[in-house]
């Protein structure tokens, strides 16, 4: 089976799912991530703010954000190497990468739709996080 990290830039919470505007992508990102899960497929996720030793151990990581800065996460590693940076894999990508089929990617225990804002920050007051 192959292993996939997501390293992901701080973030208010492990997901980024905080605060009164959630952004569609990274909503997304923990629905895929939680349907996987359902299927027997583990994604290591981590963010800056809440697992800054993941991102000091793993030296590929490591490298990349002291070479070209924190601006090029989430970066995205399978089976030790880095194969995308700056953006999350689409669903079919994500399916391709691990080799599962698209329907594991949708969680359909949950059909309620949310619709989401986008907004910047996390709504904390005074512009710090929470």
């Amino acid at each position: 089976m192959k292993k996939m990290q997501i390293f992901e830039p701080a973030m208010c919470c492990s997901t980024g799912l905080c605060g009164v505007g959630i952004d569609p992508e990274l909503l997304r990102i923990s629905t895929v991530l939680n349907s996987l899960k359902k299927n027997g497929i583990v994604v290591e996720r981590y963010n800056l703010t809440n697992a800054p030793m993941e991102f000091v151990n793993n030296q590929a990581v490591n490298r990349l954000i002291n070479e070209k800065g924190v601006e090029n996460l989430p970066a995205i590693v399978l089976d030790g190497e880095i194969i995308m940076t700056g953006r999350y894999p689409t669903n079919e990508e994500f399916a391709k990468l691990l080799n599962v089929p698209t329907s594991f990617l949708a969680d359909k225990s949950n059909p309620l739709k949310v619709t989401v804002r986008k907004s910047k920050g996390c709504g904390c007051s005074g512009g710090k996080c929470c």
